[in-house]
């Protein structure tokens, strides 16, 4: 019997959470969530479930990954609905590797339900596709900060002469390095480049440069909320400078 639901929470509006997301938390017996799901979201709950905060924040204290698995066991082991909300989508920069193995490894069944991720919401946001018939092919998913907290091992080459639009996640602390070594791996210092903080809510910010000059906006702004970054021509069309304009001129 399936004990544990590993839930895609979405970007924090209520209204983008899936029908199973919603149907899951309505008889949940007990939540797991994570920092990035909100009060709106928590609201919707089982008002008698027990709801339990191993929220994980890069710089701030957080819930050790080891800490979080040993808590999903004992859970799922009282025979309790047990519900671990994440963020975004569980499998998209959610480790939900581990949890998955620390699941599998106790003889616990589990299901996955998929959530909206950021970069799909912030694309909508803006009304820009990210991928575009004949300047981007592609899409890349990438982390923007190593195991240590530092910058991630990338093939900077590779992903400079890629061509499509890359979704940075946890970016913001090392959107310097990343575009330096992004820039000595051939990327223009002018390529379009946005980085959005809270994508999909209502107190939701926007910021637009060329890659080199990004880093010195973002850091002088000191978002506090999670920051996706694009970065790629697809940022730079006219459709995206109109519609990122206007976003600008709203905030």
């Amino acid at each position: 019997m399936t004990h544990v639901f590993l839930v895609g929470a979405g970007p924090g509006d209520p209204d983008l959470l899936t029908v199973k997301a919603l149907r899951l938390l309505q008889s949940a017996e007990v939540v797991l969530y994570d920092s990035l799901v909100g009060p709106a979201i928590l609201a919707l709950a089982n008002p008698a479930a027990a709801l339990i905060d191993v929220g994980k924040r890069c710089g701030r204290a957080s819930t050790a990954q080891a800490r979080i698995c040993a808590l999903l066991v004992a859970k799922a082991r009282t025979g309790r609905r047990v519900v671990r909300l994440k963020g975004g989508d569980p499998m998209i920069f959610g480790r939900a590797t581990e949890e998955m193995e620390a699941l599998r490894h106790a003889g616990i069944g589990f299901e996955i339900v998929p959530g909206i991720t950021a970069a799909s919401t912030a694309a909508a946001m803006l009304e820009l596709s990210l991928t575009q018939r004949g300047i981007a092919r592609s899409l890349h998913f990438v982390t923007g900060h190593g195991m240590q907290g530092g910058l991630p091992e990338h093939d900077w080459v590779a992903l400079a002469r890629a061509g499509g639009t890359l979704a940075i996640y946890m970016g913001a602390r090392t959107l310097s390095g990343l575009a330096a070594h992004f820039i000595e791996a051939g990327m223009a210092p002018d390529m379009p480049a946005l980085a959005v903080e809270n994508a999909g809510l209502p107190h939701a910010r926007l910021w637009r440069s060329g890659l080199a000059g990004l880093p010195s906006q973002l850091a002088a702004a000191a978002p506090q909320g999670p920051v996706l970054i694009l970065i790629g021509h697809a940022m730079g069309t006219a459709r995206a400078a109109d519609t990122v304009q206007a976003a600008l001129m709203a905030e």
